[in-house]
């Protein structure tokens, strides 16, 4: 089983994209979902929460390359509205 990696904040840029879903450090509440991009949103809700780091069992990649792994529903994930 693969163990989460601790990603500092600071390394969460605008357009940053993961191969897996982030979560935010109770590893249960997703922050971005795998292929997708960060945000401008992201980077505020992260200042303004004061997150020190967030979780991930993925890689960062760049977003062309994301192919959801297979079984995915991609369709279910929805676009979090801006702050």
């Amino acid at each position: 089983m693969v163990e989460f990696e601790k990603i500092e904040v600071s390394r969460i840029r605008l357009g940053i994209c993961f191969s897996e879903p982030v979560y935010f450090e109770d590893g249960k509440n997703m922050f971005l979902a795998a292929g997708k991009t960060a945000k401008p949103y992201h980077l505020a809700a992260l200042r303004q929460w004061k997150i020190p780091f967030l979780l991930t069992k993925g890689k960062e990649i760049d977003p062309s390359e994301y192919v959801p792994s297979k079984g995915a529903d991609v369709g279910s994930v929805e676009e979090v509205e801006e702050l």
